[in-house]
């Protein structure tokens, strides 16, 4: 396949009458090294491509003119795929994902899923240069604000805890979801398809909230009320894997709902049982 990004941004430019230095501005770089990509002598770093995207209104893949519909398809099952290596094989993940930037450079979708596998603390300053990238740039707010997320993560776990907090205070608060409204006030597939997947999001949160409120109560000398809240989460997951092989196959579309039910288990389960498990520990 042949990458003529230079060409389409020389388009997008001429189309809204600016200059080469206006763009520059806006992307912190130099004019001559705008120049060079629209002479085809260079390309755009992948993790700038969101901003350009951005300053156009266009997408990443419009940017690039691939055809979206296939474009979606393929960045999903690359990500799927790598997705598998999250936990036990980072670097193998890491791999896939870069393919997959070759075939559709700056994909937010695939640069989001990049971060996942990026998360270690020799590499922080990395992960926090994406996410403001993805921030800047993203066309989805579900990309945006997992850029947010884990960029307040990261702070977090640099010890920078005011830089998390003002992260954290630019994600909007949302007391409903679009799978919790589908899962409501659809049917069919539509409705299947969204409570599968709220389902686990909802399972994931709870467990959550529930470690947060036990390191809160081991803060404060609440032994027993960490205790708890702790026994709980592993009682909650282990109730999430025996729900894998429940017999969906009277659905038409239950192929779907047996794959996600593995997620919250392999991808999130044993990874908070292991922390409740170990604050346990501590506190005896």
């Amino acid at each position: 396949m042949e990458i003529k990004i230079g060409e389409k941004i020389k388009s997008l430019r001429k189309a809204k009458n600016l200059s080469q230095e206006v763009l520059a501005q806006y992307l912190g770089i130099s004019f001559q090294a705008v120049s060079k990509w629209e002479k085809g002598d260079t390309m755009p770093d992948v993790a700038m491509i969101p901003a350009i995207a951005s300053f156009f209104g266009v997408s990443t893949d419009e940017l690039f003119d691939f055809n979206t519909y296939e474009t979606e398809k393929r960045v999903m099952e690359i990500c799927w795929e790598a997705a598998e290596f999250r936990e036990t094989d980072p670097k193998k993940g890491e791999e896939i994902l870069l393919e997959g930037l070759k075939q559709y450079p700056g994909n937010e979708v695939i640069l989001n899923n990049l971060l996942y596998v990026m998360r270690t603390p020799d590499r922080n300053a990395e992960v926090i240069d994406l996410c403001k990238s993805l921030i800047e740039g993203a066309k989805y707010d579900d990309v945006k604000y997992d850029a947010l997320r884990i960029m307040a993560e990261t702070y977090k776990d640099m010890g920078e805890l005011a830089s998390a907090k003002e992260a954290v205070e630019r994600i909007p608060e949302i007391y409903f979801t679009k799978n919790e409204l589908g899962a409501l006030l659809l049917d069919g597939r539509d409705k299947y398809y969204n409570a599968v997947i709220q389902k686990d999001l909802s399972a994931q949160m709870l467990v959550d909230m529930m470690f947060a409120l036990a390191e809160v109560y081991v803060e404060r000398g609440l032994v027993e009320k960490a205790k708890s809240e702790l026994l709980h989460i592993e009682k909650i997951v282990e109730a999430m894997r025996d729900d894998i092989p429940l017999d969906d196959s009277d659905l038409e579309f239950a192929d779907f709902g047996t794959e996600h039910k593995k997620t919250f288990y392999m991808y999130y389960g044993e990874e908070i049982t292991a922390k409740a498990r170990k604050l346990l520990e501590k506190i005896g």
